[in-house]
């Protein structure tokens, strides 16, 4: 599993019925049947007290922001292990909480955004990549080197970086992917070849050879990398992400154990 969320969803929601029908049998039939003077029971208190609160919890949780936690190493040096963020549920349009059907459109995907999806192999997973193709882009890995639409995206030397549990740094470079300038690994010795490519859905819009990988993204669909790039199980390997299994636009990074300077942090 690349990316990690405790599913509160279902969890939120039953506790919201149960609680909303607690404060609502109280107010609507109970307490008007005590004496004036009686104390409330501990289930009104305990309802009335929780039903607000998980209210606004599952509104905010479902429609604006979530937070996650990056398991894994993939985004890499965008992100680390450890790093716990918050995800823009918004951006990519409203979508009705635990049977996750879109009722609103806001707007799409761009490239170069970090995006949180539904793993197309395993829709109870969470991943975390960063958008390369859009619908009817034309990506091409070669060599290393990303080319989208014919035009080969502007990549620069940026120094290394050090991994902070292992004693050695990979090369890094600067890479701009529309709007977005963002930092991605490349180990000197990592084939370019895509290892263990699956049996994907639109498999037939990929040509793989030794020197890497060509896809037509098709409608509907968009084309994924890790940051961290010979070190990512993405696209290259399992293929597009549906436009339903979107989650939302990473955005920010607000605690990890390990680092605090990370904390703060916008991308």
């Amino acid at each position: 599993m690349d990316f990690s969320s405790v599913n509160l969803a279902l969890v939120l929601f039953v506790l919201l019925l149960v609680t909303g029908a607690l404060w609502a049998a109280d107010r609507f039939y109970a307490r008007a049947r005590r004496p004036p003077d009686a104390p409330s029971p501990a289930w009104v208190e305990w309802g009335a007290a929780f039903f607000p609160v998980v209210l606004a919890v599952f509104i905010l949780r479902s429609f604006i922001v979530e937070p996650y936690r990056i398991p894994s190493g993939s985004m890499i040096p965008t992100l680390l292990e450890g790093d716990f963020i918050l995800v823009n549920k918004f951006t990519y349009g409203i979508r009705l909480p635990v049977i996750d059907i879109k009722v609103f459109d806001v707007d799409r995907p761009r490239r170069g955004e970090v995006m949180v999806f539904r793993y197309p192999r395993d829709p109870s997973q969470n991943y975390i990549k960063r958008v390369v193709g859009l619908p009817g882009d034309k990506v091409d890995y070669t060599d290393k080197r990303l080319t989208v639409n014919g035009k080969p995206v502007t990549v620069t030397a940026a120094g290394r970086h050090n991994h902070d549990k292992a004693a050695y740094s990979s090369p890094k470079y600067t890479e701009r992917l529309g709007e977005v300038e963002h930092d991605i690994l490349l180990e000197d010795d990592a084939p370019p070849y895509v290892p263990g490519a699956k049996n994907f859905k639109f498999r037939e819009n990929c040509t793989y050879t030794v020197r890497g990988f060509s896809c037509m993204v098709p409608a509907g669909h968009y084309l994924v990398m890790g940051d961290n790039r010979d070190n990512s199980a993405d696209s290259r390997v399992w293929g597009f992400v549906p436009e339903e299994n979107i989650v939302g636009r990473a955005f920010f990074i607000w605690f990890n154990f390990n680092d605090l300077k990370r904390v703060g942090r916008f991308y």
